[in-house]
């Protein structure tokens, strides 16, 4: 059977320590229910766990419970937040990654890429990823879309721009050697022990297996 992963996105953790974005509430969860998730997901090698946005939770928060249960994430930073206020600073990004956790990149500003005249996509993929690597000394590979939003044009761009895999977030599951990744986030009102049938649920049935591949053939092609 071919092998399938899934890729589960956490945002901010604990409490609230910035002004949020519209809608941004929502995926902010409390402590408990992260490490409810975590518990619940590990020793569960089909399972990938990212962390969206740069938040300084990811550092404060994240990254000591996922070291007491020996397990590794995905973190994709905006480069224009480092150090601002509520968000990592770039001595958090080189702990995240001298812990062993991955680097990956969220764009420059956190804004949707769809739509962006070639200058600013250029600022989003390339010198975003550039500005990481700089506080890193190592290369980042990943990508993770804003907003979940991207087309054929942002696709091209990311190719381009070097990036070995991009994440989205389309739900459900992705073999793990693709280069786009569907990704579940988690909300506050996500019970731990649902979070997995929630990410498989739009492939359980036939039909809603065969909406979700159309769905997803018109976002990559419009």
């Amino acid at each position: 059977m071919d092998p399938r992963f899934i890729t589960l996105t956490f945002h901010g953790i604990g409490d609230i320590d910035r002004p949020l974005d519209d809608g941004e509430g929502d995926v902010w969860i409390d402590r408990q229910l992260f490490g409810a998730v975590l518990d619940h997901v590990s020793g569960r090698a089909d399972v990938r766990l990212t962390f969206d946005d740069g938040n300084a939770s990811d550092v404060r928060h994240a990254l000591p419970e996922l070291e007491r249960r020996k397990l590794r994430g995905t973190f994709f930073v905006v480069a224009e937040r480092l150090g601002r206020p509520g968000f990592l600073s770039a001595g958090d990004v080189r702990a995240l990654a001298d812990a062993g956790m991955a680097i990956g990149c969220h764009g420059m500003r956190h804004v949707p890429w769809r739509h962006l005249p070639d200058e600013g996509l250029h600022e989003e993929l390339v010198e975003a990823k550039a500005q990481l690597e700089g506080v890193l000394d190592r290369p980042v590979t990943e990508a993770s879309c804003p907003f979940g939003a991207y087309d054929r044009r942002v696709l091209r761009a990311l190719r381009r721009g070097g990036y070995d895999r991009v994440y989205t977030s389309d739900g459900g599951t992705a073999h793990p050697d693709a280069w786009l990744q569907a990704r579940t986030s988690i909300h506050s009102a996500d019970r731990a022990d649902a979070v997995l049938t929630t990410a498989t649920a739009s492939e359980a049935q036939p039909v809603a297996r065969l909406q979700r591949h159309a769905k997803l053939a018109v976002k990559r092609w419009r």
